[in-house]
């Protein structure tokens, strides 16, 4: 079984407008978009989204799709902790493919590219490692050893790399703060 995981746990402290998971990219919010495109690869049997700071808030208003929600209570101890949540509850997966609830061009084809690739594999953006990544099974030991803002890339790096630019230009593109979000819109917005 092959399943799917969107990290959005995280406060975006260096976002000063809000919580980060939504804020308005293209006229929704822009955890939506991580969501709408794990939701349209049919191949995935599992969504799972990790949240952690102001889940209430953003359970009110993104719309999950097929996709369940789980809440990482230790989310301020870091990307590890909302991988760790996401993971157990995906234990049963034999691949999981991750993504970033803050990296709103990651594109269905780009997911699905990533299908029936091994444990390990990750996607580089112009050589520059980025997501969608595969974790399997065989890794869960050593994500339950991982602490901190480390997430996963200790376990990436002796894996298989797939350059996906051609696919989506400008997937590697995440959101960590305001001025992030308005050069992001206006790479995909025509000047007014």
């Amino acid at each position: 079984m092959t399943s799917g995981l969107i990290l959005a746990a995280g406060s975006g402290s260096r976002f000063t407008r809000g919580p980060k998971q939504l804020a308005e990219f293209g006229g929704r919010p822009l955890l939506d978009w991580a969501l709408e495109a794990q939701c349209a690869v049919a191949e995935l049997e599992r969504i799972i989204v990790v949240l952690g700071a102001g889940a209430e808030e953003i359970l009110a208003v993104v719309e999950l799709g097929r996709a369940e929600a789980i809440v990482c209570n230790d989310w301020a101890a870091g990307q590890s902790a909302s991988l760790k949540a996401g993971m157990r509850a995906l234990a049963d997966s034999d691949t999981v493919i991750v993504t970033l609830g803050d990296q709103p061009l990651i594109t269905a084809d780009t997911i699905r590219r990533f299908l029936g690739e091994p444990a390990g594999t990750r996607a580089v953006y112009q050589g520059k490692p980025g997501h969608p990544v595969v974790l399997g099974r065989e890794q869960l030991p050593a994500i339950e050893a991982l602490a901190g803002d480390a997430g996963a890339r200790t376990l990436l790096t002796r894996g298989r790399e797939i350059e996906c630019n051609a696919l989506s230009p400008l997937g590697g593109l995440d959101i960590d703060t305001v001025d992030d979000l308005d050069a992001c819109l206006s790479l995909i917005q025509p000047p007014m």
